[in-house]
C-alpha cells in the first residue's frame, strides 16, 4: 500500500523530477506501515526508519511540516509521544493509491476509452490549471484543447478527484470508442509522451534490477530485515509515480518489446520477495519501547 503520486507533488524549492526526495520516502512509509497503526507513526519512529535510509532527522522534520502544510498530516499524540497521524484526505488519497499502483493488468482495446471533456471560464485560470494538472497526474493523455483522454477503468479515480477538488462544474465524462480515423498506436502515440516514458521505465529497470540480482535464487526467498526494508521502500518510491504516468495502456497499442512491461515484473517480483521481510523489521520498531 501507498500513497499516491497526488503527495510528490514538488514543494517550493524542491527538484521536480531526479532523486527521490525525503518527503517521498516518508509518504511511503506512511502508506506501507501507518495504517496498522491507525494511520499514525511517532516522530521517532519516522527518523528512526528514515535514518536507514540515509535520511537526517533535519531533513525528516522539515518534510513532515511539508505533509502536514498539504493536509496530509495532521500533529498528534499518543501515549506521550509526539507523531503524525493521516487526515481524511490523505487516508483518501492512500486508497485511490492502492488502486493503481498496485494494479497488474492492463486495459486492453475493447474496454474502450474514458473522455475528459471540460471548460473553465477565463476569469479562473487557476482552477483551467488545476483541472489538467490533476487529469495529466492520473494519467490522461491530451486529445485536443480542452479533451483529455484515458483508458475507461479511470472513471472511478476521476469521477473522485473532479467531485473531491469541486470540479466536476467545469467537466463531463464520456466512454468512447476509437472509429477514425487513422491507426490508433500512432494516435497513442500522440495523446502520451511514449518516448519519456520508456526512458523512466528503463531507468527504474537499470536502478533496481541490481537488487534481483543480489537475492538468493530460491522462490519465496529474500533478505530479513533492515535490508528489505531499505530496498523495498526505495523501489516502491520510485515504481509509485510511474502507473500515474502510464495509465494502464492496452499492450496491443505499445511498441514492440515495451519496457514497462518488463519494469512492472520487476517491481511485482521485488514486492513479492521484500515485502515481508521489510513488515517484520518495522514490525519491530514499532513495539512497545521500541525506537
Amino acid at each position: 500500500m501507498t500513497i499516491a503520486a497526488e503527495a510528490d507533488e514538488p514543494a517550493k524549492g524542491e527538484p521536480a523530477a531526479g532523486s527521490a526526495q525525503p518527503r517521498q520516502f516518508i509518504v511511503t512509509v506512511y502508506g506501507l506501515y501507518s495504517r496498522t497503526e491507525g494511520g499514525w507513526l511517532s516522530v521517532a519512529t519516522l527518523i528512526g526508519l528514515l535514518a536507514d535510509l540515509g535520511i537526517e532527522a533535519p531533513a525528516v522534520r522539515s518534510s513532515i511540516s511539508r505533509l502536514k502544510r498539504r493536509g496530509l498530516l495532521r500533529a498528534e499524540r499518543r501515549n506521550g509521544s509526539a507523531g503524525y497521524a493521516l487526515s481524511d484526505e490523505g487516508l483518501s488519497v492512500l486508497r485511490e493509491g492502492d488502486r493503481r499502483i498496485f494494479r497488474r493488468d492492463r486495459a486492453t482495446p475493447s474496454d474502450g476509452w474514458l473522455l475528459a471533456v471540460f471548460s473553465v471560464p477565463e476569469s479562473e485560470r487557476s482552477k483551467r490549471h488545476l483541472m489538467r494538472s490533476r487529469l495529466t497526474r492520473l494519467g490522461f493523455g491530451t486529445a485536443s484543447a480542452g479533451v483529455y483522454i484515458a483508458p475507461a477503468h479511470l472513471y472511478d479515480a476521476t469521477a473522485e478527484m473532479l467531485r473531491r477538488l469541486e470540479l466536476d462544474g467545469y467537466a463531463d465524462l464520456f466512454r468512447a470508442d476509437h472509429l477514425a480515423f487513422g491507426p490508433l498506436e500512432e494516435k497513442v502515440r500522440q495523446w502520451w509522451d511514449l518516448d519519456q516514458l520508456e526512458l523512466l521505465y528503463g531507468e527504474f529497470v537499470r536502478k533496481h534490477g541490481g537488487v534481483l540480482d543480489r537475492l538468493p535464487a530460491a522462490a519465496g526467498t529474500g533478505p530479513a530485515g533492515r535490508d528489505a526494508f531499505v530496498d523495498y521502500v526505495r523501489v516502491l518510491t520510485d515504481w509509485r509515480q510511474l502507473p500515474y504516468l502510464d495509465p494502464g495502456l492496452p499492450a496491443e497499442l505499445l511498441p514492440d518489446g515495451w519496457v514497462g512491461i518488463r519494469a512492472a515484473d520487476l517491481f511485482f517480483t521485488l514486492r513479492s520477495r521484500l515485502e515481508d521481510g521489510a513488515r517484520a523489521y518495522v514490525a519491530g520498531g514499532l513495539g512497545p519501547g521500541a525506537r
